[in-house]
């Protein structure tokens, strides 16, 4: 099967969770002998800081200007078995609206950010990258979120099928290694900055390095306005890790943090690409609480749901090293039993053989 992808980046995983959803996905479907065109629009901020320029999965196609570039690329299409176009591709709209009119496979929409598409939805009719008239001529949509927005796409804006389609993880890539000095810490946290996990950060990781100031801290990820954020002296900040560096990150804390977007957990059932990935590697998880998080990972067992910066100082001096890497290994067996790359390529292909 020939799949071709429109996507915002595969190349650079610089401030954007996007670019390891793809290539999850996009390595074991290639590894299971399907062959894979994606298509990114070459832009600077990932222009200069890609970290995968020349995958080994797929072929990549960088373009500049969609009206300049659009017939060369709808040429890759023509005999394509599918097509996926994903959320925040900049011209999603233009290349939906011209794959309508030039392909007979099945142009389906994957959306890693559907409850921000759902609030624009309903606030405004649509996004940058989507419109609620183009949503009926999805052959599927593919959302990273389940439960009742799924509803809302098919009943209030038309989505043929909607169908809940999770991240996955690379359980090559992200699994158990040895910790690392430059990582070392009590409770870490990695993720770009985002203004409304931001409250949520400085009250769970912050505030208990305040109330606990032996342990140590440290929060990575890019675009953190460093002058506005007064932290902790037993904070410390890395702008930047690599994915290749991820389960070493996550290995060398005894904790590590998950904040959801304010977005997420309104809509609930929306598990992010970090929390799969962290829990692939055996790290024990502290997280904020929302609607379906349970049916990923059982709360108590499997991650543990502090509500305050008291209850996460207390976990990190009284939770004993066996009881906490006991958790972090029953979590990374639940998540690998069902949310690895090859189980989320199998059910691409169940989708597609749907479609006919």
């Amino acid at each position: 099967m020939k799949i071709v992808v429109f996507g915002l980046t595969i190349t650079s995983s610089w401030g954007n969770g996007h670019a390891t959803t793809y290539r999850s996905l996009l390595k074991a479907l290639a590894r299971r002998g399907h062959s894979i065109q994606f298509i990114e629009k070459d832009v600077e901020w990932y222009r200069s800081n890609r970290d995968l320029p020349e995958p080994k999965f797929c072929t990549v196609s960088l373009y500049e200007e969609w009206e300049r570039d659009s017939a060369e690329l709808l040429g890759l299409c023509f005999d394509a078995d599918a097509i996926v176009v994903g959320s925040y591709f900049p011209d999603a709209i233009a290349a939906t609206t011209a794959l309508l009119k030039t392909v007979r496979c099945p142009v389906l929409f994957y959306d890693i950010d559907t409850p921000i598409t759902l609030q624009q939805l309903r606030n405004h009719g649509g996004t940058a990258y989507l419109t609620a008239a183009l949503i009926p001529s999805y052959a599927a949509y593919l959302s990273f979120t389940g439960g009742p927005a799924l509803r809302e796409l098919e009943e209030v804006f038309g989505a043929q099928r909607a169908i809940a389609f999770y991240c996955s993880v690379d359980p090559e890539l992200y699994r158990p290694v040895a910790a690392r000095a430059e990582f070392a810490c009590d409770l870490s946290y990695l993720g770009t900055y985002a203004a409304d996990r931001q409250p949520k950060l400085m009250r769970l990781l912050d505030a208990a390095a305040e109330l606990a100031p032996q342990q140590t801290f440290m929060v990575a990820g890019p675009q953190y306005p460093e002058d506005a954020i007064q932290w902790q002296s037993n904070v410390r900040r890395m702008v930047h890790v690599p994915p290749r560096d991820h389960p070493a990150f996550y290995c060398s804390s005894r904790f590590t943090l998950n904040i959801t977007r304010d977005d997420m957990v309104a809509a609930g059932y929306s598990p992010s690409v970090r929390l799969f990935e962290a829990s692939a590697c055996g790290a024990t998880i502290l997280s904020d609480n929302w609607p379906g998080l349970a049916e990923f990972l059982t709360p108590g067992k499997e991650i543990l749901l502090p509500k305050n910066a008291t209850e996460v100082a207390h976990l990190l001096k009284e939770m004993g090293d066996e009881e906490r890497e006991r958790m972090g290994q029953r979590a990374r067996a639940r998540i690998l039993a069902a949310h690895s790359a090859e189980h989320r390529a199998l059910q691409f292909e169940e989708i597609v053989s749907s479609l006919g």
